[in-house]
């Protein structure tokens, strides 16, 4: 039996990492308000915005296969860093995680019209001391404006990281062995 997804996500980077799965899928995005709530821990919230991606995909008619929704959060110190607003913004950030090791959660999610599950993923990923000058070339190269935290580890980000615990692919925005083993047990739950 082959299996067919949605991906509920309009990244080219998921897209790319969830054909190496191998499954046949289709992509569309969703709109999704990212805006934490009161009181919501980092994880919390990337595994809620998985969920709500998954699930906004089954609300909006994807309800012959499941949908796979996907968020991923930079944490440092319990706060999670989004998108940098701007140039003041991304160097604040960078400046935090100069020297230091921080967080990547990645959630995945699987929904269809009766059920959702999700996992969430932890990387821990050491940056090495950073200076002005090299915090400001990376801004110039476009790269930082559209990641959260601020950095691509697959791109030219990449070059600041000195040590990485966990799956690599979950910082790029899809962790492959666990969103395989999740669609297995999603799919397993159908088997009589």
């Amino acid at each position: 039996m082959s299996i067919s997804l949605y991906l509920a996500s309009a990244s080219p980077r998921r897209k790319a990492l969830l054909a190496q799965l191998g499954y046949a899928f289709e992509q569309f995005s969703v709109d999704a308000d990212e805006s934490p709530l009161e009181h919501e821990s980092a994880k919390q919230l990337v595994e809620r915005l998985a969920r709500l991606k998954a699930q906004s995909g089954v609300a909006l008619g994807y309800t012959d296969r499941p949908v796979l929704g996907s968020d991923t959060v930079v944490v440092i110190d319990g706060e999670a860093l989004g998108k940098p607003r701007n140039k003041a913004d991304f160097t604040a950030m960078m400046q935090r995680l100069s020297g230091n090791t921080h967080q990547v959660m990645t959630a995945i999610a699987l929904a269809d019209p009766d059920k959702v599950l999700s996992d969430v993923i932890v990387t821990h990923v050491t940056f090495k001391a950073l200076s002005d000058s090299e915090i400001d070339r990376y801004w110039e190269t476009n790269e930082p404006q559209d990641k959260a935290g601020g950095y691509g580890i697959q791109g030219i980000g990449g070059r600041f990281v000195t040590e990485i615990q966990g799956s690599y692919f979950a910082v790029v925005g899809l962790p492959l062995y666990e969103t395989d083993e999740l669609i297995q047990r999603f799919l397993n739950n159908y088997e009589h």
